[in-house]
């Protein structure tokens, strides 16, 4: 991925192709016997990930955020398909051990939000909010100064607040 999005073209389409079976298994776990739906969701995942390749963190796991958006076009299938199905989080590919599905959504709602900021503030919030590192660790990871961390944080979360109260004010209209 990192190769990729340094600009190598043959790094970013093996990835794709990587990706792309790592996703049919995934996906090929989660919907038995849907085998239609399987290929249109390996396809909206590739498309989301070459969407999102800006919000990959290389500090990170590329996996971990590979199957958190695999994870969130799961649950878009399902509420297209209206179905309310558990999602299954016991295999070793997945990261928590959360079992329970408003744990699952809310933390694809906070990837969702997230993916509304700006890089620099993403980056900066994750690192420090959700990753558990000072400003200092935070800074060294993204290569941004402390006072740019800090900055980062104010206004990506003041960005969220916003955005979350709008959200709120427009269900009660």
């Amino acid at each position: 991925m990192v190769a990729g999005m340094a600009g190598d073209a043959h790094a970013y389409h093996a990835l794709l192709l990587l990706c792309a079976a790592r996703l049919r298994s995934y996906f090929r776990r989660r919907l038995p016997g849907h085998g239609d739906d399987l290929e249109d969701l390996v396809q909206e995942t590739l498309m989301a990930v070459h969407a999102k390749r800006a919000s990959y963190l290389p500090s990170l796991p590329f996996t971990a955020w590979l199957h958190g958006i695999a994870r969130y076009r799961l649950i878009d299938h399902y509420r297209r398909e209206e179905r309310r199905a558990a999602l299954p989080l016991d295999d070793e590919n997945d990261l928590g051990t959360e079992t329970n599905e408003e744990v699952l959504l809310a933390e694809l709602e906070v990837e969702r939000l997230l993916a509304q900021l700006t890089p620099k503030q993403d980056a900066a919030i994750r690192l420090t909010r959700l990753g558990g590192f000072s400003v200092r660790e935070a800074a060294e990871i993204s290569g941004q100064s402390e006072p740019a961390i800090k900055v980062n944080v104010h206004r990506g979360l003041g960005r969220l607040i916003a955005k979350i109260h709008r959200k709120d004010q427009d269900a009660d209209r």
